[in-house]
């Protein structure tokens, strides 16, 4: 399907205040950036770079004063998300090298505290992809999505003790438990067609049969629309925005994902 996305941030600063941005999607195996706009009030440098997963960032000192950035993509992306039941597991020794950093435990995702919880879940499931699908059902059936209900970073472990959660934390949770197993998972962040409310959104991915899947447990069933802007290994990797100095919060944050 085709895809018209767009952001708008909008800032109050009161000194010189240096951002690193992760707002640009780039086009990979389930999807076509087809073409983007990127504008920035008032128009300052901007340093693009590629960091370690991939993502295209931007370095940029925001002036004082109201500061603000639109972006606009159209993007082909899936009609259908991927499904590979029975999907085989892949031995360590065979993983690739760019994926094994996914297996590590990290800042929000304390894999080897899921080691038993994560065999309980998947009890009966083939290794692989199966064991994926059961931990997105558990997931979904134990916690109750809610938007808006966290404005920080939970890890897994803190998630686990919670009945509600955002996106976020079920893709650390998920994440933590697929790294118990030996399976890498990694998180995304970005945006999906239908999503109410509109919003950044954030779900993961395991690597099982040689590639990888796309899991989301806040959604009821699987279905096309995502629109990927960053991967990391959790949400500290994957933030639209970081700023450094004093605080600055957005005076607005919108998002849209209408049909081309």
């Amino acid at each position: 399907m085709w895809l018209q996305t767009g952001c708008r941030l909008r800032f109050s600063i009161e000194h010189p205040t240096p951002f690193v941005l992760m707002l640009r999607p780039r086009s990979g195996a389930q999807q076509w950036v087809a073409s983007e706009e990127y504008l920035l009030e008032p128009a300052v440098p901007v340093i693009e770079f590629t960091d370690d997963y991939g993502n295209l960032c931007q370095r940029l000192v925001a002036p004082p004063g109201e500061f603000s950035l639109s972006t606009a993509s159209k993007i082909m992306t899936a009609d259908q998300v991927d499904e590979e039941p029975g999907g085989y597991f892949v031995e360590i020794q065979f993983l690739p090298d760019a994926v094994l950093k996914f297996l590590l435990p990290s800042r929000y995702c304390e894999a080897e505290r899921f080691s038993a919880m994560a065999q309980e879940i998947t009890a009966g499931c083939e290794p692989g992809y199966d064991q994926v699908a059961a931990i997105e059902r558990w997931l979904r059936v134990n916690f109750r999505f809610e938007p808006g209900s966290s404005f920080s970073s939970l890890s897994a472990v803190e998630v686990n003790q919670q009945s509600t959660a955002v996106c976020r934390d079920f893709s650390h949770l998920g994440i933590a438990l697929c790294r118990a197993l030996g399976i890498p998972a990694r998180m995304v962040v970005g945006c999906l067609h239908g999503l109410e409310p509109m919003e950044f959104h954030a779900w993961f991915e395991a690597y099982v049969a040689h590639r990888w899947y796309t899991f989301d447990a806040t959604q009821a069933e699987k279905r096309g629309g995502y629109v990927a802007i960053g991967y990391g290994r959790d949400a500290a990797d994957v933030a639209i925005y970081n700023q450094f100095g004093p605080p600055v919060y957005p005076l607005e944050q919108r998002v849209t994902v209408t049909l081309a």
